[in-house]
């Protein structure tokens, strides 16, 4: 079943899916510590934190919630909520984390890695985006989208430098 999301539901995602990046981001940093990868990991950690606390902003600027967008007795819309931010994009514990970033052996793969979780993050949004209730609601979900967006490009133009005979 589809739920129809508002943006608080929306933005609420957000603020799990920056908390799961910023833990990934941070372990990576130390698995290939020293690197330029390390560093890059570190600065994008950075960068969740920026884009938490910009959603958390967020959230508390927008309009007084009227409810949930279905109805919702038992409070499942929550707890689907949080199940969908710990399964997509970033992983949702720190077991995970660790367990994927061990199979991980080389910066290649962790760059790989990460603009994967990225492109997924965008999608994800832009999925949430079309489910979103109104138009108005849909504005900061596209600022979400542009949030995310940037990581993408950042990590890419790392990979491309770092490995461009992948790119070929």
């Amino acid at each position: 079943m589809i739920y129809p999301f508002n943006a608080h539901e929306a933005v609420k995602i957000a603020i799990r899916i920056e908390e799961n990046g910023l833990d990934f981001y941070n372990n990576a940093a130390k698995k290939f510590q020293p690197s330029k990868t390390a560093d890059l990991f570190v600065r994008l950690a950075k960068e969740e934190e920026v884009h938490k606390a910009i959603f958390t902003k967020m959230l508390a600027e927008l309009p007084k919630e009227e409810g949930p967008s279905v109805f919702d007795p038992d409070n499942e819309m929550d707890q689907y909520l949080q199940m969908m931010a710990g399964m997509h994009v970033f992983l949702q514990d720190q077991k995970d984390v660790d367990g994927i970033l061990d199979k991980i052996k080389d910066e290649k793969a962790a760059l790989e890695l990460a603009i994967s979780f990225e492109k997924d993050s965008v999608n994800f949004y832009v999925q949430l985006k079309e489910a979103t209730q109104s138009v108005d609601d849909r504005i900061p979900v596209d600022r979400l989208i542009s949030e995310e967006s940037k990581h993408v490009r950042v990590l890419s133009a790392v990979y491309n430098k770092l490995f461009p005979k992948a790119n070929a």
